[in-house]
């Protein structure tokens, strides 16, 4: 009778909500909870010296908001900025990002029986920056740990200097 009990638990087996969104030719998916908000792409106040995928920094609101370029850190073709072109504000940890990707799609409701585990296959953004992959209705979400990739060192947006 414990697999009754288990199923009475709201948060055993409860959907989770991901934001999806594309680059290039590939879907992904990302905690709805870590989206602060979308906007339009913008021009960014450019910044010596930092990685190549950092496109620079916005004021938001008197908050100063750095701006990735997803496509350069997963090294796919070059950008256009169109009017589709939109800016993902990440709200984690206390840190907010801003991350630019080709189009966003809509919020997606999955279950945790339609997230597999991501295969190991040299792609071009690490496993250990997935959550898995989510399929649903014939599609495909490549489902990312926002926060262990915009944490990482090679992003370049936390200071790893020892303090």
């Amino acid at each position: 009778m414990h697999a009754t009990t288990h199923q009475l638990d709201p948060t055993a087996g409860a959907p989770l909500e991901f934001l999806a969104f594309t680059l290039g030719r590939e879907e992904y998916g990302i905690d709805i909870q870590k989206v602060q908000e979308l906007r339009g792409y913008d021009a960014v106040t450019r910044i010596a010296n930092v990685p190549g995928h950092i496109k620079g920094v916005i004021n938001l609101r008197g908050i100063i908001v750095p701006i990735v370029d997803m496509r350069i850190r997963f090294n796919l073709e070059a950008a256009t900025y169109d009017q589709f072109t939109v800016v993902i504000i990440l709200n984690m940890a206390n840190r907010i990002i801003g991350m630019v990707v080709d189009s966003v799609s809509d919020v997606i409701l999955m279950a945790p029986e339609h997230i597999k585990p991501a295969p190991e296959m040299g792609a071009v953004l690490d496993s250990d920056y997935l959550i898995g992959l989510g399929t649903i209705n014939h599609r495909m979400l490549i489902l990312v740990d926002i926060d262990s990739l915009m944490s990482s060192p090679e992003m370049g947006l936390i200071d790893t200097a020892p303090g």
